[in-house]
């Protein structure tokens, strides 16, 4: 029966490894959970770099304009 969830092997530096560890221990769950959630968790930080960096591109092509004044709308 294949796996439910596709698979990856990683090889990790022993100090890494031992980190991690030290986290599932903590936590007490696997090591394969701990570094599947510190994954998602880099993807997510990566993302988040990637989408500010396009924010501040627009912000900068930005063409400012005069507001229009609260008295010119509201009277």
């Amino acid at each position: 029966m294949p796996a439910r969830n596709p698979r990856v092997n990683v090889v990790l530096e022993k100090t890494l490894y031992e980190a991690v560890g030290h986290l599932a221990k903590e936590e007490g769950i696997s090591l394969s959970t701990v570094v599947r959630d510190l994954v998602k968790e880099a993807i997510e930080i990566r993302e988040d770099i990637d989408l500010g960096r396009i924010a501040e591109s627009r912000e900068k092509s930005l063409k400012r304009f005069p507001g229009t004044r609260h008295k010119d709308i509201w009277g």
